[in-house]
């Protein structure tokens, strides 16, 4: 690594990971979809014929000239850092990165053939450089994954959501489609928050930076475990109605609420693959042809099984309960509408003994 990139490097040593595959860090959800894709056979080649009728080169070209190229001369720090993440991942090509001028905090990596990533100022300048390198950390997870291509996609049929408006069913269509990716591109945005954590190896960093995104800039005002506290209220708060408007404030977004993704990182975190990955036991790239998508959708169910089992969200504990059998569930049905246990009427009670 050059001496300029040892500049920007926490003074504590942080462990590389040599020919890491994308699986290592990948959300369940995340990680069967990208495997099923990837043994489509002329994937890429129905993908790459699309990039003719995709905004991508009109979107390179934009940030190009209406943006700053990361580089040795321009936002040198953050080029050491990209340098550095490309390093740590063991990502060869290092990907083109622009700096646009919006306050807006945002980050987002795209295209087809070769992967941009793109970071607002209003990010830059919101966080500090540990938070920031695990920002980095996290795009640069999403350009190893292939996460960019199907981003780039996402964009497009947005888009052409609105186009399409008019026709009659077109757009419900086209609607479904997006839909679909965004709540794939929900998952995807936790596996990138992993992999972020990989890059940087500071937990608290990420943390910060996590609710910075939520708060702004004023950590001497926040605290890190009461922003936990809070994903666990939102998780089990509330009775159906909330479990249903939970689900219709998350459709339209492409990330997941920040006090989730913060949740969603401490505990992997402390997994026991996040462990045996810090000491280099980890899936590699070159075993990812063998991979089997059969085991990554049981993997991906698995995960699903367990999270009905321990969520504390209302709707969710309602599946579980109807997935096990439980009885008198239109009674229950009615106390989660309720937010409260039914009232006795008279002469229901028990029977005296």
């Amino acid at each position: 690594m050059s001496d300029d990139t040892r500049t920007n490097e926490p003074s504590r040593r942080r462990r590389r990971f040599p020919g890491i595959s994308s699986r290592a860090y990948e959300h369940p959800a995340d990680r069967s979809a990208l495997v099923a894709l990837r043994k489509l056979t002329g994937f890429d080649t129905v993908f790459k014929a699309l990039s003719g009728l995709l905004p991508e080169r009109s979107l390179r070209l934009l940030y190009l000239s209406d943006s700053v190229r990361v580089s040795d001369e321009q936002f040198a720090h953050l080029h050491a850092m990209l340098r550095d993440a490309c390093y740590v991942l063991d990502l060869a090509k290092v990907p083109a990165m622009y700096v646009t001028q919006n306050p807006q905090p945002n980050a987002m990596c795209i295209g087809l053939d070769e992967p941009i990533i793109v970071v607002t100022t209003g990010l830059v300048e919101l966080l500090d450089e540990e938070e920031m390198r695990a920002v980095v950390g996290h795009e640069v997870g999403h350009a190893l994954s292939g996460h960019s291509v199907y981003r780039t996609v996402l964009l497009f049929l947005t888009n052409l959501a609105l186009k399409v408006a008019w026709i009659p069913l077109g757009n419900v269509a086209v609607l479904a489609i997006v839909t679909a990716l965004r709540e794939w591109f929900r998952k995807s945005e936790l596996s990138a928050d992993r992999a972020g954590l990989l890059v940087g190896q500071d937990l608290r960093a990420s943390m910060r930076g996590l609710m910075k995104i939520a708060g702004g800039n004023h950590l001497h005002e926040m605290n890190v475990d009461a922003f936990l506290a809070q994903a666990d209220e939102y998780e089990k708060a509330g009775d159906l109605r909330d479990s249903v408007l939970k689900i219709l404030n998350v459709l339209p977004r492409s990330h997941p609420f920040t006090t989730v993704r913060a949740a969603e990182l401490k505990s992997w975190s402390e997994s026991r693959d996040y462990q045996r990955t810090m000491d280099g036991h980890y899936p590699r790239r070159e075993e990812d042809k063998e991979t089997s998508v059969t085991d990554s959708f049981r993997e991906s169910a698995a995960h699903y099984a367990d999270t009905v089992r321990t969520s504390k969200d209302p709707l969710i504990k309602l599946v579980g309960d109807i997935a096990g059998g439980a009885g008198d569930l239109g009674g229950k049905l009615r106390d989660k509408f309720t937010g409260g246990a039914r009232s006795e009427a008279p002469g229901t009670g028990p029977a005296p003994e």
